[in-house]
């Protein structure tokens, strides 16, 4: 559980990586640099836990989506506010109707769907203000990788709230798209799934960005 006493003035950025994020920061220094300010990073990915292996400090995954179910469970005794950001408005009604019901008591103070496309200064302003207007002890951001890391960062800097970027949570969440079956998440196979549900939009981030996050992990190694 998040230490909320500790973190709701100062801000903490919370990212739960996979190959694709240190695919990434291979070559995006921005995005690199997004993952070390004020951050708490966890391996989302089962390849990533793996590799921790062969470090000082082996680390377990922390899968995205069962990290938002268990802190939303988990908040319920101590009445954690919590605020959505990402997804389509739709999204956001079918995400919150499905959060009620599965966890009775559940605290969402606000939720808000940026425009699609580069935000503006006034569209940042308006965001902020909702958020603060809102009390939110934890802000979920659902915007994609590294949009959503580089909002978490903003957000933990500016507003000194904390922010998790849970990445497709919303959708498994509110049922607009399919988990892989728990067997191919416990082998480490959920970005197959992934990539066979959706070929055309990932096939570029599983592909490519598994070459590129192999070839780290040996340069590294």
């Amino acid at each position: 559980m998040i230490a909320l006493s500790q973190t709701q003035h100062e801000g903490a950025a919370i990212h739960l990586l996979n190959a694709y994020s240190i695919a990434l920061a291979q070559s995006d220094t921005a995005f690199r640099a997004s993952l070390t300010e004020d951050s708490c990073n966890f391996p989302d990915g089962k390849p990533l836990s793996w590799v921790t292996r062969w470090s000082t400090e082996r680390l377990h995954q922390v899968r995205g989506p069962q990290f938002f179910a268990d802190v939303l469970d988990q908040g319920r005794d101590t009445a954690v506010k919590h605020f959505l950001l990402g997804g389509s408005d739709d999204l956001l009604v079918r995400l919150q109707e499905n959060l009620h019901l599965r966890y009775p008591g559940l605290s969402i103070v606000g939720a808000h769907s940026p425009p699609f496309r580069a935000l503006t200064s006034s569209d940042i302003a308006q965001q902020d203000a909702l958020i603060r207007a809102s009390d939110a002890d934890i802000v979920w951001v659902g915007l994609g990788t590294p949009k959503q890391d580089f909002e978490v960062a903003r957000l933990a800097r500016e507003l000194g709230v904390v922010a998790c970027a849970v990445g497709a949570a919303f959708d498994f969440a509110a049922g607009t798209k399919r988990e892989a079956p728990r067997w191919m998440t416990k082998v480490g196979l959920e970005w197959l799934y992934r990539l066979l549900a959706e070929p055309k939009r990932l096939w570029r981030r599983y592909l490519i960005g598994n070459f590129i996050f192999l070839r780290a992990v040996l340069r590294d190694h």
